[in-house]
């Protein structure tokens, strides 16, 4: 993990995509933004990035490849899980048979994208905030 690496948002509708954007704007974060618009997007990307993103924001129900089959596919691929991104959901589902089966994998969080434009930048903040602080074994010296 890299505090200036991109920040993956894997996000097929175009209203979160923008709701994302501008909230990261107003939080005045300075990461690059990659936008994915499937789970199979992203994994190409991360696959073939020589870059260490940041952050992977993920919606959970999408086309071609959902955030599920993606976070499987990264645990399966070595040389993307030792990256060691950290991987958090964020849907507007928050039906609890999802839930649990996405924290069947290994992820590190999961949140409902709030309707009021205040508490979704207050979880944004919060997640990136988080991460900021985390020691993590790809940002610390050996």
């Amino acid at each position: 993990m890299s505090h200036s690496g991109p920040i993956v948002v894997v996000e097929d509708d175009e209203d979160d995509q923008f709701l994302i954007k501008y909230s990261l704007g107003n939080l005045k974060v300075e990461n690059t933004i990659v936008f994915c618009n499937n789970g199979l997007q992203a994994y190409q990307y991360l696959k073939t990035t020589t870059e260490q993103p940041f952050l992977i924001l993920c919606d959970i129900n999408m086309p071609i490849m959902n955030g599920i089959e993606l976070r499987e596919k990264i645990e399966a691929e070595e040389y993307l899980k030792q990256k060691a991104i950290p991987f958090v959901f964020l849907s507007t589902s928050d039906n609890a048979s999802l839930i649990k089966k996405a924290y069947q994998g290994t992820i590190q969080g999961f949140y409902k994208k709030a309707g009021e434009l205040d508490r979704f930048e207050a979880n944004l903040k919060l997640i990136i905030d988080y991460w900021r602080m985390c020691l993590h074994p790809n940002n610390v010296s050996v």
